[in-house]
């Protein structure tokens, strides 16, 4: 398959830095939030020691909260440890143009320790660990995210400075499909898809959506780990993009009470020689394969959900006839279900409706790859197929339910032999320690809701 246009060789990125196109490369990694973290290097710097000998950086990056703060709790990165750095290794195959920033490259890097060995909590090699256990198996997994997000005719400056309180959003109404909505802010989905093809990325199309001012571009499927690093250079780029249009956009879960910002992962199986292995001639067109992967997801979904809710806010979204799941269940088709079953035959696949528009890629497909590994591996039966409103069978009791805040699903999470045993002891600890953070800094919050109901009425 021919690379996508945007996409650079290690050559074609030296004619470009010798004749002054590119003089900058961007050096990152994706951190536990999903952030892109990194260097800009200088182009003929990257070129003769970056490409050989790769870069450093403190190895608090995976050991801070949102706001880069350090805290305690991390056995790889500590003041007792005194804050030393990891390495940074370019994986050229990520090499690509940036086109919404003048003269500039980016490359994803691969984390290793100083004195050699990988850094099990980084989140690519988290996903690595299940793509390699695939493997193994003669399997290779295939995905595509689907983020929504909210614009605001605010900069990122003045929402700041406003407490992000009375945005104005950009589309005053529901443009859910709408073609006279989406045109009024098509002069940044146009810029955002056309540049996202320029940086390697494969557009499909952009449409309104249910809250106001909310949009989604979708992208086309390739293989689980390509798909993750596009889906976090979307992420930075389109906050890039919007910033430099006077908008401000955000991928949270539950911005307000209307909708939240979701991001449906689409995931599907090929043999390592690209045989689709999810269709078969059993009942829905379904192979054992598929049931069985399918039934591990259902099994493992309450216990992995940390890694597909991982903020406070994320289980904001989980409401009752919201679009967002709150029953865990399967359905053809079906999008009151946390699995809905959709395509047929070499398309067949599965998609998983729990993650927000704040999910981490890596994190999430991850879980999903070991949820459905533990169903092949010891050949779980699929549960019927729910046919109706999950909403009502989640509610009745007669479903399990998506956890419901970040510490039911952490506490699960790190009471889970299923995580344990396909992320390790150190992942599982580690990431638990993230939660501990999060809710411990929620708690001790004091929040405008509070302060509106009892100011004066308590």
């Amino acid at each position: 398959m021919a690379a996508r246009r945007g996409m650079l060789t290690l050559d074609r990125l030296r004619e470009l830095i010798a004749d002054g196109t590119i003089d900058t490369v961007l050096v990152a990694i994706t951190d536990m939030q999903g952030r892109l973290q990194g260097k800009r290097v200088y182009a003929e710097y990257f070129l003769e020691e970056v490409v050989g000998h790769a870069t450093e950086a403190c190895n608090y990056l995976l050991a801070v909260d949102v706001d880069m703060n350090t805290v305690d709790g991390y056995a790889m990165s500590s003041w007792e440890s005194g804050y030393g750095d990891f390495v940074l290794r370019p994986d050229l195959d990520t090499l690509r143009l940036i086109p919404w920033q003048e003269g500039t490259a980016l490359v994803l890097a691969d984390l290793e320790l100083v004195k050699g060995g990988e850094v099990p909590p980084s989140p690519r090699q988290i996903l690595r660990k299940q793509l390699d256990r695939l493997a193994e198996r003669g399997l290779t997994a295939f995905v595509g995210t689907e983020l929504e997000f909210i614009v605001f005719d605010e900069t990122y400056e003045a929402a700041w400075d406003k407490a992000y309180r009375d945005l104005k959003p950009a589309n005053q109404y529901n443009v859910d499909y709408s073609m006279l909505g989406t045109a009024r802010l098509e002069p940044l989905l146009r810029r955002i898809r056309n540049e996202m093809a320029g940086a390697g990325l494969y557009p499909e199309s952009a449409k309104g959506e249910c809250n106001l001012g909310q949009q989604e571009i979708a992208f086309r499927y390739t293989d689980a780990l390509a798909s993750c690093d596009n889906h976090g250079i979307y992420k930075n780029g389109a906050k890039e993009i919007a910033a430099q249009e006077g908008k401000a956009l955000t991928f949270m879960a539950k911005y307000n009470e209307r909708e939240g910002n979701s991001c449906h992962i689409h995931i599907s199986l090929r043999s390592t020689d690209g045989e689709a292995v999810l269709a078969g001639d059993g009942p829905g067109g379904f192979s054992p394969l598929m049931e069985h992967f399918m039934a591990g997801q259902l099994a493992g979904l309450r216990e992995l959900a940390y890694f597909l809710a991982p903020n406070i806010n994320s289980y904001k979204r989980f409401s009752p006839g919201s679009f967002a799941p709150t029953t865990v269940a399967w359905g053809t088709d079906n999008r009151s279900c946390a699995l809905r079953v959709v395509g047929h035959g070499q398309s067949l696949r599965v998609e998983n409706r729990v993650p927000g528009g704040d999910v981490n890629p890596y994190l999430a497909v991850a879980a999903l790859i070991a949820a459905g590994l533990h169903g092949i591996d010891n050949k779980l039966a699929l549960e019927p197929e729910l046919s109706g409103n999950a909403y009502e069978a989640g509610e009745s009791g007669a479903k399990p339910t998506v956890p419901s805040t970040l510490r039911e699903a952490a506490t699960l999470f790190g009471e889970s032999k299923l995580a344990r045993e396909a992320f390790g002891d150190d992942v599982v600890e580690h990431y638990q320690n993230a939660a501990r953070v999060e809710l411990k800094a929620f708690d001790a919050a004091v929040t405008d809701w509070e302060r509106i109901r009892g100011f004066e009425r308590l």
